[in-house]
């Protein structure tokens, strides 16, 4: 039986590797999901504010 568990150590220990681990694939999808995301959301809020007819009242009394 401590053989068993001595082996199991040793197959987890030499499975990670902590100077190996990447993200991966899976990382890169999502970073990349997130900057098209974050792509879209900034197109949008620029064509909003480009709708947005804003005449500034307030400062027209003094001159």
């Amino acid at each position: 039986m401590s053989n068993a568990v001595n082996l199991s150590h040793a197959v987890v220990t030499l499975a990670v590797d902590d100077n190996k681990v990447t993200p991966g694939l899976l990382g890169f999808v999502v970073f990349a999901v997130l900057g098209v995301a974050t792509w879209f959301l900034l197109k949008s809020m620029n064509s909003r504010f480009k709708k947005i007819d804003f005449v500034e009242e307030g400062d027209s009394a003094k001159e």
